[in-house]
Protein backbone atom coordinates (compact mmCIF):
# COMPACT_ATOMS: atom_id res chain seq x y z
CA UNK A 1 0.00 0.00 0.00
CA UNK A 2 1.43 3.20 -0.78
CA UNK A 3 1.62 6.50 1.13
CA UNK A 4 -0.62 9.40 -0.76
CA UNK A 5 0.35 12.65 0.87
CA UNK A 6 -2.12 15.18 0.91
CA UNK A 7 -1.74 18.60 0.29
CA UNK A 8 -3.79 20.68 3.33
CA UNK A 9 -6.61 22.34 3.46
CA UNK A 10 -6.09 25.94 3.28
CA UNK A 11 -8.54 28.36 5.26
CA UNK A 12 -8.55 32.31 3.88
CA UNK A 13 -8.59 35.36 6.39
CA UNK A 14 -9.12 38.77 5.31
CA UNK A 15 -8.05 41.27 7.92
CA UNK A 16 -7.31 45.43 7.51
CA UNK A 17 -5.47 47.18 10.40
CA UNK A 18 -4.15 50.37 8.59
CA UNK A 19 -1.12 49.61 6.02
CA UNK A 20 -1.13 46.65 4.39
CA UNK A 21 2.67 46.70 4.30
CA UNK A 22 2.59 46.39 7.87
CA UNK A 23 0.36 43.44 8.21
CA UNK A 24 1.91 41.86 5.15
CA UNK A 25 5.13 41.75 6.82
CA UNK A 26 4.00 40.54 9.91
CA UNK A 27 1.85 37.57 8.74
CA UNK A 28 4.66 36.21 6.00
CA UNK A 29 6.65 35.94 9.09
CA UNK A 30 3.87 33.60 11.16
CA UNK A 31 4.40 29.77 10.83
CA UNK A 32 1.19 28.04 8.77
CA UNK A 33 0.24 31.20 6.94
CA UNK A 34 0.90 29.86 2.90
CA UNK A 35 0.31 33.14 1.10
CA UNK A 36 -0.18 36.88 2.06
CA UNK A 37 -1.55 39.37 -0.20
CA UNK A 38 -1.89 42.86 0.12
CA UNK A 39 -4.52 44.15 -1.63
CA UNK A 40 -8.26 46.33 -1.17
CA UNK A 41 -11.88 45.32 0.24
CA UNK A 42 -15.06 46.71 1.17
CA UNK A 43 -15.88 49.52 -1.43
CA UNK A 44 -17.67 50.58 -3.82
CA UNK A 45 -15.28 50.87 -6.76
CA UNK A 46 -14.64 48.34 -9.34
CA UNK A 47 -10.85 47.36 -9.98
CA UNK A 48 -9.24 50.31 -7.21
CA UNK A 49 -6.08 51.39 -7.51
CA UNK A 50 -3.60 52.18 -4.81
CA UNK A 51 -4.18 55.89 -5.43
CA UNK A 52 -7.82 56.13 -5.50
CA UNK A 53 -7.84 53.70 -2.28
CA UNK A 54 -5.76 56.23 -0.28
CA UNK A 55 -7.28 59.49 -1.23
CA UNK A 56 -10.13 57.87 0.71
CA UNK A 57 -13.24 57.60 -1.50
CA UNK A 58 -13.10 54.51 -2.74
CA UNK A 59 -14.87 53.11 0.40
CA UNK A 60 -12.01 50.17 0.37
CA UNK A 61 -9.74 48.89 3.44
CA UNK A 62 -6.28 48.75 2.41
CA UNK A 63 -6.32 44.66 3.79
CA UNK A 64 -4.37 40.96 3.71
CA UNK A 65 -5.65 38.45 2.46
CA UNK A 66 -3.74 35.18 4.19
CA UNK A 67 -4.31 31.48 3.77
CA UNK A 68 -3.23 29.40 6.12
CA UNK A 69 -3.18 26.28 7.31
CA UNK A 70 -5.38 25.89 10.90
CA UNK A 71 -3.77 22.60 11.31
CA UNK A 72 -0.60 24.75 12.13
CA UNK A 73 -2.52 28.07 13.32
CA UNK A 74 -5.59 28.23 14.44
CA UNK A 75 -7.77 31.53 12.95
CA UNK A 76 -8.29 33.16 16.54
CA UNK A 77 -4.39 33.19 16.70
CA UNK A 78 -4.18 35.09 13.58
CA UNK A 79 -6.70 37.22 15.10
CA UNK A 80 -4.98 37.94 18.25
CA UNK A 81 -1.75 39.03 16.37
CA UNK A 82 -3.75 41.03 14.17
CA UNK A 83 -5.50 43.08 17.49
CA UNK A 84 -1.65 43.34 18.77
CA UNK A 85 0.22 44.77 16.16
CA UNK A 86 -2.31 47.28 15.76
CA UNK A 87 -4.59 49.60 17.23
CA UNK A 88 -8.13 48.16 17.18
CA UNK A 89 -9.66 51.11 19.38
CA UNK A 90 -9.64 53.97 16.82
CA UNK A 91 -12.02 54.69 13.77
CA UNK A 92 -10.70 55.30 10.44
CA UNK A 93 -7.33 55.78 11.41
CA UNK A 94 -3.66 53.83 12.53
CA UNK A 95 -1.21 56.87 14.13
CA UNK A 96 -0.82 59.52 10.93
CA UNK A 97 -2.91 57.50 8.28
CA UNK A 98 -5.87 58.85 8.38
CA UNK A 99 -9.28 57.91 6.66
CA UNK A 100 -11.60 54.66 5.99
CA UNK A 101 -8.62 52.90 4.02
CA UNK A 102 -7.03 52.23 7.69
CA UNK A 103 -9.89 50.68 9.48
CA UNK A 104 -9.23 47.99 11.78
CA UNK A 105 -11.91 45.59 10.12
CA UNK A 106 -12.11 41.75 9.76
CA UNK A 107 -13.85 40.24 6.97
CA UNK A 108 -15.23 37.11 7.65
CA UNK A 109 -15.37 33.99 5.24
CA UNK A 110 -17.41 31.77 7.45
CA UNK A 111 -19.94 31.59 10.04
CA UNK A 112 -17.24 30.27 12.07
CA UNK A 113 -15.31 32.67 11.44
CA UNK A 114 -17.58 35.36 12.58
CA UNK A 115 -18.29 33.57 15.62
CA UNK A 116 -14.88 33.42 16.66
CA UNK A 117 -14.35 36.89 16.13
CA UNK A 118 -16.80 37.88 17.81
CA UNK A 119 -16.51 36.31 20.76
CA UNK A 120 -12.54 37.17 20.79
CA UNK A 121 -13.68 40.92 20.62
CA UNK A 122 -15.90 40.36 23.18
CA UNK A 123 -13.57 38.33 25.48
CA UNK A 124 -11.22 41.44 24.89
CA UNK A 125 -13.80 43.93 25.86
CA UNK A 126 -14.26 41.93 29.23
CA UNK A 127 -10.65 41.68 29.98
CA UNK A 128 -9.59 45.50 29.07
CA UNK A 129 -7.04 44.82 27.12
CA UNK A 130 -7.58 48.23 25.28
CA UNK A 131 -8.17 51.84 27.22
CA UNK A 132 -10.52 52.21 24.81
CA UNK A 133 -13.54 50.01 23.25
CA UNK A 134 -12.60 48.05 20.42
CA UNK A 135 -13.83 49.72 17.21
CA UNK A 136 -12.64 47.31 14.51
CA UNK A 137 -15.49 46.31 12.22
CA UNK A 138 -16.74 42.70 11.67
CA UNK A 139 -18.07 41.72 8.06
CA UNK A 140 -18.65 39.45 5.56
CA UNK A 141 -16.22 39.09 2.70
CA UNK A 142 -16.81 41.14 -0.26
CA UNK A 143 -14.74 41.06 -3.28
CA UNK A 144 -11.11 41.17 -2.91
CA UNK A 145 -8.97 43.32 -5.24
CA UNK A 146 -5.33 42.46 -5.67
CA UNK A 147 -3.20 45.47 -4.74
CA UNK A 148 -0.50 46.64 -7.09
CA UNK A 149 2.78 44.19 -7.87
CA UNK A 150 4.87 47.08 -6.25
CA UNK A 151 3.11 46.74 -3.09
CA UNK A 152 3.74 43.21 -2.71
CA UNK A 153 6.64 42.27 -0.44
CA UNK A 154 7.04 46.28 0.18
CA UNK A 155 8.78 46.00 3.51
CA UNK A 156 11.08 43.40 2.36
CA UNK A 157 12.17 45.78 -0.38
CA UNK A 158 12.19 48.84 1.00
CA UNK A 159 12.76 48.57 4.88
CA UNK A 160 15.51 51.20 4.30
CA UNK A 161 12.42 53.60 3.65
CA UNK A 162 11.43 55.88 6.72
CA UNK A 163 8.03 55.17 6.43
CA UNK A 164 9.33 51.36 7.32
CA UNK A 165 11.77 52.22 9.68
CA UNK A 166 9.47 54.23 11.91
CA UNK A 167 6.06 52.58 10.96
CA UNK A 168 6.58 48.91 9.37
CA UNK A 169 9.58 47.91 11.81
CA UNK A 170 8.36 48.59 15.04
CA UNK A 171 5.23 46.17 14.61
CA UNK A 172 7.24 43.69 13.12
CA UNK A 173 9.46 43.84 16.21
CA UNK A 174 6.24 44.00 18.64
CA UNK A 175 5.17 40.53 17.00
CA UNK A 176 8.57 38.94 17.38
CA UNK A 177 8.57 39.79 21.25
CA UNK A 178 4.87 39.00 21.65
CA UNK A 179 4.58 35.85 19.63
CA UNK A 180 8.29 34.24 19.26
CA UNK A 181 7.23 31.01 18.99
CA UNK A 182 4.34 31.60 16.62
CA UNK A 183 7.43 32.67 13.85
CA UNK A 184 7.96 30.70 10.96
CA UNK A 185 10.44 27.73 12.59
CA UNK A 186 10.15 28.66 15.78
CA UNK A 187 9.19 25.28 16.64
CA UNK A 188 12.16 23.59 14.89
Amino acid sequence: MSETRQDPVLETAILGGGCFWCLEAVFKDVEGVVTVVPGYCGGHVELPDYHQVCAGGTGHAEVVRIEFDPARRSYRELLEIFFAIHDPTSVDRQGNDIGPQYRSVIFVTSEEQLHTALALIEEMGEQRLFPKAIATRVEPAPKFWMAEPEHHDYYAGNSDQPYCQYVVAPKIAKFRERFAARRRGAGR
